[in-house]
């Protein structure tokens, strides 16, 4: 799919700034992770991390249940939708809303880093540089045992995913922060 398609989709859907952000924030944050791991296509990772959470603004209640719904709905004007793309997409609800595990490494990071994302965010909106750029891996790990500061960032699914990568916490924070650097001035953080 590409980056350009995802983006009309992103456009049609999703209006709030906010959730905007997030997605762009999830997209950099997956297409950085597949060139470092050498993925042949950064950018089909990209668009599953912008289009991960399409289904949320209109349908909050039945988030990742309406997803595929939609998403099928579009294949006719956009036919880079593929059943990978779907599928990561509704399974970075694993244990959320339902019980599509992420099995590829797609899946794996995407259900990671949507919640570590949001956290590493709120890490950077505390600092007095308001920024991803000064941020360290230990201050986010401070602030992960935490539970009341961004308490809506779950812990649990952040572990989760970490096991799941085979990974050490630790590395997959810096990985990520890494990746939301990369991409900062457009994140604005």
């Amino acid at each position: 799919m590409l980056f350009s398609d995802a983006q009309k989709l992103l456009d049609k859907y999703i209006k709030g700034e906010t959730l905007r952000r997030h997605c762009l924030t999830v997209a950099a944050a997956l297409e950085y992770w597949a060139r470092a791991l050498g993925e042949p296509d950064p950018e089909f990772w990209k668009c599953a991390g912008l289009l991960h959470d399409i289904d949320f603004e209109l349908y909050p209640d039945a988030h990742c249940q309406k997803t595929r719904e939609i998403l099928e709905a579009e294949k006719a004007n956009f036919p880079g939708i593929t059943e990978e793309l779907i599928r990561a997409a509704i399974s970075h609800g694993w244990n959320i809303v339902n019980d599509v595990r992420p099995e590829t490494r797609l899946e794996k990071i995407l259900y990671t880093v949507d919640e570590l994302t949001g956290l590493i965010f709120a890490c950077a909106m505390v600092r007095p540089s308001k920024s991803v750029k000064d941020l360290e891996v230990k201050s986010v790990l401070k602030k992960f045992k935490n539970p009341a500061f961004a308490a809506n960032c779950s812990r649990k699914v952040i572990t989760d995913g970490a096991e799941l990568l085979g990974m050490e916490l630790s590395g997959v924070i810096e990985k990520t922060i890494l990746a939301m650097r990369s991409s900062a001035e457009l994140l604005g953080v």
